[in-house]
């Protein structure tokens, strides 16, 4: 793979090359990204989206919208350093008018929409869907649909649901959000379809990164950016390099900030954050940490130098990886190669044990089961029976509940299904909630 041709500014709909030289330099085409992402609905939705702890207690906790501008924020950090660099090595790209700053803004622009496709409820959203299909009521569906078309229900993956989002067509809106390849290549940290489901020791293998009704999308993208196909029977594809940066961004900030989270609920002791951070980094001022008078304000301080400290360890991993990047023979996540990887992993274990199995997300992941399964079985029979003219009066009703560009039933089985669940998945966990009551007549 080549910088030049993986820079691409070109979106949906272009007939003409995009040159960088000719860019507006007080609005990038990457910044433009950034900020229709920022302005779309599927990103305002993320405000009521938990990230991992339930909202009813506190205010202080990250939501999935707070955290995805954090991402962005550590991402673009981690785009313009390793820019400042590429720039020195590939002259050519600064000859065609490239700046750090546009590495920074496409890190930032895939970073802030990383978990734009995902459900309500965290990641056991995606699992209730998957279920719903595999063995609720949707399982029936198995025999009527291609192998990877039934794959991509079973197996409902929120980083393909975010490709859907971004690029599908809509009612006078070809190519949706328009981003450009660039800032598309870089969100796609799963460069393959659902089928085969097979683990290997590639990170990019790990998840899918586009449902068949974007497939067309995604070689179109892959192709504009010249990256590398695995030569599969299947589509796969290495990632474009700068996926790895957002990976990075997302995976610090999960890490560090979940645990800052813990900390300031009072699920994670406050001991722990000094005993564990004191692990992953060595210039901590201890005089500065004890004279902070609030406890939120001593771990505040913590995690602002423990991410310092592993952005400057994967923008080195990075760099010293490029060539193996390019070459598509890096097949790890960039903190897999970190010198803290263990201190790394100690955090993330106690965030397991006091955060994630906590008994306020288990019970909010139970709820989300069979809220999520209600609603598909209500909007998907509904929609189905509408297609067949077999619809009752409630199926009629039902739709009415539906947006407008949801209501007129595809004429193809698996683009009715998908329908559906982008629409569920489009949900915030109080919108979801409440509209469960309704459908089931629980409205006090």
């Amino acid at each position: 793979m080549n910088w030049e041709q993986l820079l691409s500014l070109k979106r949906f709909g272009d007939t003409q090359k995009r040159e960088r030289l000719k860019q507006d330099e007080t609005r990038l085409g990457f910044e433009v990204d950034f900020d229709r992402i920022i302005f779309s609905s599927a990103f305002r939705s993320l405000q009521d989206k938990t990230q991992v702890i339930p909202l009813s207690k506190t205010d202080f906790v990250h939501t999935r919208l707070t955290h995805s501008l954090e991402v962005s924020v550590v991402g673009r950090t981690l785009g313009r350093r390793v820019g400042k660099i590429l720039l020195e090595r590939h002259a050519k790209l600064r000859e065609l008018g490239y700046t750090f700053n546009d590495f920074g803004a496409i890190v930032a622009a895939a970073s802030v929409m990383h978990d734009i496709g995902n459900p309500p409820f965290g990641h056991s959203g995606e699992k209730a869907i998957g279920e719903y299909f595999k063995n609720g009521k949707g399982a029936h569906f198995k025999t009527l649909l291609t192998s990877t078309q039934y794959q991509d229900l079973v197996d409902f993956e929120g980083n393909a649901n975010g490709f859907k989002i971004v690029t599908e067509d809509k009612g006078g809106t070809p190519g949706g959000l328009r981003l450009s390849y660039a800032t598309l290549g870089a969100f796609i940290k799963y460069p393959k379809e659902s089928i085969p489901k097979k683990p290997t020791k590639d990170v990019s293998d790990k998840k899918y990164g586009f449902f068949q009704s974007e497939k067309d999308a995604f070689l179109d993208v892959a192709s504009e950016l010249g990256m590398l196909d695995k030569k599969r029977d299947e589509i796969a594809y290495y990632r474009h390099p700068l996926a790895y940066l957002v990976e990075a961004a997302d995976d610090i900030c999960y890490t560090i900030i979940d645990f800052e989270d813990g900390i300031n609920l009072g699920v994670i002791d406050e001991s722990y954050a000094l005993e564990y951070m004191s692990k992953l980094v060595s210039n901590i001022n201890r005089e500065k940490y004890y004279s902070l008078q609030f406890k939120k304000d001593r771990t505040a301080y913590l995690r602002a130098i423990a991410i310092n400290t592993l952005v400057g360890e994967a923008v080195d991993i990075f760099l010293t990886h490029e060539n193996d990047i390019l070459e598509g023979k890096f097949n790890r996540p960039l903190l897999d190669k970190c010198k803290f990887e263990a201190q790394i992993n100690d955090i993330i274990n106690i965030s397991i044990e006091k955060i994630y199995k906590s008994k306020e997300v288990i019970e909010k992941e139970v709820s989300g089961y069979r809220i999520i399964a209600d609603l598909l079985d209500v909007f998907v029979t509904a929609l189905n029976n509408t297609y067949t003219n077999s619809g009752s009066n409630y199926d009629k009703l039902v739709l009415n509940l539906l947006p407008e560009e949801y209501q007129t039933p595809k004429d193809d089985l698996y683009e009715r299904l998908m329908q559906i669940c982008s629409y569920v998945a489009s949900m915030s966990d109080g919108y979801a909630t409440r509209l469960h009551k309704k459908i089931t007549g629980n409205i006090i």
